[in-house]
């Protein structure tokens, strides 16, 4: 039986089979507002409060304090106490940019390599792979990095933006490095939006590959098991919806 990593995420746990496989990398996409980010926090949140693994928090974007109220805004109370407490390690913008970014990526790579953190999530991926010219050096990093993560025993999800509304989903280096594909999308309405998940990939583990509705609320993501009545697979790139 594969050795699952639970997000804590109601319902997409169920439709993940009992979680992410333990030790792989994920990769997140999906346009601006989905939830990509609430959905990272609510990952490393709820490894400390429910299952006792720390995390750690990567941001290219957000500074700390925006962190925190993102976090807060969703029912993450305890966010700052558990930064405080090191039971979640953020790195936020500040510190991304503070220097040649090659090296910081380097120190960083050094500062969590051996420690006895669970959980990783990337935010975002996209901004990572921007600060590079070359696709060759681009490689490098992602390779090392994704390296450095396996062999730490992190489970780790990648966020990746990604310009259209319904999922691209030709072969990108990325694809390559990551072990499962999760897609946030939402469509709008007359009301509003109406928000879904696909998991469209999970090496090792047997998944329901259906949209499922989502919400976010005061409370963060939850996914419902009703599924939306069809499947991506043998979609073109028409809105089914």
């Amino acid at each position: 039986m594969v050795d699952v990593t639970e997000t804590g995420i109601e319902g997409l746990d169920s439709i993940l089979n009992g979680g992410l496989v333990r030790n792989s990398t994920v990769l997140v996409s999906g346009n601006p507002g989905t939830g990509k980010s609430i959905l990272g926090l609510q990952y490393v949140y709820n490894g400390v409060v429910e299952y006792g693994e720390r995390g750690v928090y990567i941001s290219f974007e957000e500074d700390a304090d925006d962190l925190r109220q993102a976090a807060e805004s969703v029912g993450l109370d305890r966010w700052s106490e558990l930064v405080e407490s090191g039971d979640i390690r953020v790195y936020d913008k500040a510190q991304m940019l503070r220097e040649d970014f090659s090296s910081t990526i380097d120190t960083l790579l050094a500062d969590f390599d051996g420690t006895d953190y669970d959980r990783l999530v990337l935010d975002s991926l996209t901004m990572f792979q921007l600060f590079f010219d070359e696709e060759k050096e681009q490689r490098t990093y992602l390779l090392k990095f994704s390296d450095i993560l396996k062999r730490n025993g992190l489970t780790s999800l990648l966020v990746n933006e990604q310009g259209e509304t319904f999922p691209k989903t030709e072969i990108g280096l990325e694809n390559f490095l990551t072990d499962g594909n999760i897609y946030l999308i939402q469509t709008p309405t007359g009301s509003g939006v109406n928000r879904y998940v696909w998991v469209a990939k999970m090496r090792k583990q047997d998944i329901d590959t259906n949209i499922f509705p989502m919400e976010i609320g005061d409370d963060g993501i939850t996914v419902y098991e009703r599924a939306s009545g069809f499947s991506m697979m043998g979609q073109d790139d028409r809105m089914p919806f």
